[in-house]
């Protein structure tokens, strides 16, 4: 089995239309002078992040595990990422360990409150993450948490709550300085929605007791494969058929589609990460996400039949760690014996494959990135293959991949309607 990441696409596309411009895209993130340059230090990261500060984030992450419970608060990159390799990694039911649970990702008066509960008799540390410290959701929960963690704890609650900010400035890193948190940098040069290889998202998967050393290394297999100026380099391809999609075909969505639920917090990750990069000057695809065969007994009978606006990037995984055995029963009630000793497994990639036809022979046109394994390897790398291919299909759409003015808009007008309460 080769460690390798294979891409097809459903539709005759001559990819040399577009060769200059995706090369052009690279050039700008390698060169570092494209829009928004001073955010591309996750490119080499997987090579050049801090070895002392992943050395104590190690040490710590230890200390956290002997703990019931370890809260993650923060908004946006600042979870979503660690979430994702986390529920993909991990067994979907709980077993014994601890308990990674995430607060300060929205306002709800009732999440915060059950959590608050659910914490108050358990052994808990909390890991509050933001560059500036006043990122709105974030900085409540954390108010709220860090009273909690006071109440239980005392003057032993400094040793609770570790803080992953800005290396020198922002308020809080000035506050955890003062009462002296243990903290890990934000990058200055790694954007929120790009920083799931950094502290940000390392530390909580740490904490969860994944290999962190073997993410980053198929992240930084992907740095090797993924920065190459040549059509062989798929993440360069993906951007190619997206923007083709867009402009050409006039596709306006696309679906981001797996067949395992241990995927549904990726594909959060990857509507961040691409609507957030791409969705400015009235430009880029909306995404979504969808797992089949849940849904396609309900909105599949849109993509199928609907508007042909939409397009599918499916994630296939080829060998997952555990499976089932259709057995044979005696009275074959449901007529399904012809299926008897089959794989589970097996029927799901029969699935996959009668989807992926009956959508194509719709006008729905299809990508496939073949991905050998769920593991930490191949969760490293599909998430560098993922943020190259965000970089120059943004690029490739005269887009800045690196700001969201649109998301700065919301918050001022909800600080004037706040300050008239």
């Amino acid at each position: 089995m080769t460690n390798n990441f294979e891409l097809d696409f459903s539709e005759d596309l001559c990819f040399c239309n577009y060769e200059k411009e995706a090369f052009k895209a690279l050039d700008f993130i390698l060169n570092k002078n494209g829009l928004g340059s001073k955010f591309l230090g996750w490119v080499t990261h997987p090579e050049v992040y801090d070895r002392e500060e992943y050395s104590r984030m190690k040490k710590l992450s230890e200390k956290v595990k002997k703990s019931e419970v370890l809260v993650v608060i923060g908004v946006g990159g600042s979870f979503l990422g660690s979430k994702a390799v986390i529920k993909a990694l991990k067994p979907y039911f709980k077993q014994d360990g601890l308990d990674i649970v995430f607060a300060g990702n929205n306002l709800s008066g009732d999440y915060l409150s059950e959590l608050v509960e659910y914490i108050k008799d358990k052994d808990f540390f909390i890991n509050v993450i933001s560059k500036s410290g006043s990122t709105f959701e974030t900085a409540v929960a954390f108010r709220v948490l860090k009273g909690v963690c006071e109440e239980k704890y005392g003057k032993e609650a400094t040793n609770r709550i570790i803080v992953t900010t800005d290396a020198e400035r922002g308020l809080l890193k000035e506050f955890s300085d003062r009462v002296g948190y243990e903290t890990f940098c934000v990058p200055d040069d790694i954007g929120g929605r790009f920083s799931v290889l950094t502290a940000v998202g390392l530390f909580p998967i740490m904490c969860a007791e994944i290999d962190t050393d073997v993410i980053l290394l198929g992240a930084n297999d992907g740095l090797e494969e993924y920065t190459k100026k040549s059509l062989d380099n798929i993440s360069l391809k993906y951007a190619i058929i997206r923007n083709a999609m867009f402009k050409d075909k006039k596709k306006e969505i696309e679906y981001l589609v797996a067949h395992e639920f241990k995927l549904a917090y990726l594909q959060e990750w990857w509507k961040q990460l691409f609507a957030e990069s791409e969705g400015k000057k009235g430009k880029g695809l909306y995404v979504e996400s969808a797992i089949f065969t849940r849904d396609l007994h309900s909105f599949g009978q849109m993509i199928q039949d609907g508007n042909k606006i939409t397009f599918e990037t499916i994630i296939e995984v080829e060998n997952l760690k555990n499976d089932i055995i259709i057995p044979l029963i005696e009275e074959d009630f449901d007529k399904l014996n012809y299926l008897a000793k089959k794989s589970l497994n097996d029927i799901n990639k029969v699935a996959v494959t009668a989807t992926r036809k009956a959508h194509t022979d719709g006008d729905v046109p299809t990508v496939r990135i073949k991905v050998p394994k769920l593991d930490a390897y191949n969760i490293g790398k599909l998430i560098y293959f993922f943020e190259m291919s965000c970089a120059i299909s943004a690029y490739m759409l005269d887009v800045n991949p690196f700001d969201q003015p649109g998301v700065d808009n919301y918050k001022k007008n909800m600080y004037q309607l706040l300050e008239k309460m």
